[in-house]
């Protein structure tokens, strides 16, 4: 039962921590899955979708500086879907080059990728499908032109964001309600982009890519009105606002550590009981004579034979319920760091509980066990 008890109480931290990991994670997950080593974008940006549109023409004038290898341009913009059986749903369309090498959502083949060639034709996360209400091989409209599933994502939904439709750049620019090609004809291709057509990012690709950050200094050199950022910077620039400036990070937080606090209360409880239930066999060898050492000792390896023990029966238990949560979209994400915070906080609830038990113990009177 003690055990039990210590299972639970593990689990409870773990999957906490893991929560907030998988949190942390999945905020950059469009960023995660371009190989760029510089972003370009607006100056005014905060976070990947807070952001504001920098021209198309900018793609070209940075392909003209000295060390950059390849630019590739990635737009991001509102997506208002009616599905086959008239649901709504809100999202965002991100465009990219099909024909690119520098983002590709969840890696995909080569082939599965180009079907995002064809005119309004787009990907969507897995996780995604029963929101839209879609299925494989289905059809809807976004805004008012026709929008086609090509195929389907897997890890590419970020849990802080609206569905994500990943579509070529032209298909995006044409279901950007600002665009002009918005009120294209719906059998007709989108055309491509202009120099003054509004864009998100210019994904980079350094020749040197450990000069990644003397490139972007030149790139923000080089063309005014711009903010070059190294994917480490962009990655922390996105993890941090939705971690440090949203009230979402806060409550993570704020259960990771109700989570510890109740873990230690559990596990207290549950030691304390055990060494009570035990106490004459304890005061029996306190009082022929074991110094106070050696029962501190005996409780400390009980108390950490039942961390270690419960800490592999929670993280087994902790994976069981990272699979149902992936199947909705959340990300339990258990990292090595993680998963050793997880066993040294284990070990010293464990263990600290055990010492705070066996004050009672060491300070009670010998004669006490052989009264009766």
């Amino acid at each position: 039962m003690a055990l039990c008890g210590i299972v639970f109480a593990v689990t409870l931290l773990t999957v906490q921590v893991a929560l907030f990991s998988g949190f942390s994670n999945s905020t950059t997950l469009p960023i995660a899955e371009s190989s760029a080593d510089v972003w370009v974008c607006a100056p005014e940006m905060l976070y990947f979708e807070g952001t504001l549109p920098i021209a198309y023409g900018t793609v070209a004038k940075i392909r003209a500086i000295p060390g950059v290898a390849r630019a590739e341009a990635l737009s991001l913009g509102i997506a208002r879907w009616r599905s086959p059986h008239d649901e709504l749903a809100l999202g965002r369309v991100i465009g990219f080059d099909p024909r690119g090498t520098l983002f590709n959502p969840g890696n995909s083949n080569r082939a599965t990728v180009d079907l995002l060639r064809k005119p309004y034709a787009f990907a969507v996360d897995a996780t995604q499908l029963h929101i839209l209400d879609l299925r494989a091989g289905q059809s809807g409209v976004i805004g008012t032109l026709p929008a086609h599933l090509a195929y389907v994502t897997r890890g590419t939904q970020p849990i802080v964001s609206a569905t994500f439709f990943y579509t070529s750049l032209e298909t995006a620019n044409a279901y950007t309600p600002s665009a002009l090609s918005f009120f294209s004809p719906p059998g007709s291709a989108p055309p491509p982009l202009e120099d003054t057509d509004p864009i998100m990012y210019v994904l980079v690709k350094a020749k040197n890519p450990a000069a990644s950050a003397q490139l972007a200094a030149a790139i923000q050199r080089s063309i005014p009105h711009v903010r070059a950022l190294t994917r480490a910077q962009m990655l922390a620039a996105t993890r941090d606002y939705w971690v440090k400036r949203t009230g979402i990070g806060f409550i993570l937080s704020l259960i990771a550590l109700m989570g510890a606090f109740v873990g230690i209360v559990i596990v207290g409880q549950i030691l304390y009981t055990s060494i009570n239930e035990h106490f004459q066999e304890y005061g029996t060898l306190k009082a022929i004579g074991v110094n106070d050492a050696y029962l501190y000792g005996v409780i400390a390896l009980q108390a950490t034979c039942m961390a270690v023990i419960g800490y592999v029966l929670s993280l087994a238990l902790t994976f069981s319920i990272r699979g149902i949560a992936a199947e909705r979209g959340v990300d339990i994400l258990i990292t090595p760091g993680g998963a050793l915070l997880v066993l040294a906080a284990a070990l010293v609830i464990c263990i600290g509980a055990g010492m705070v038990a066996m004050q009672r113990v060491v300070r009670s009177d010998p004669a006490l066990v052989f009264r009766a």
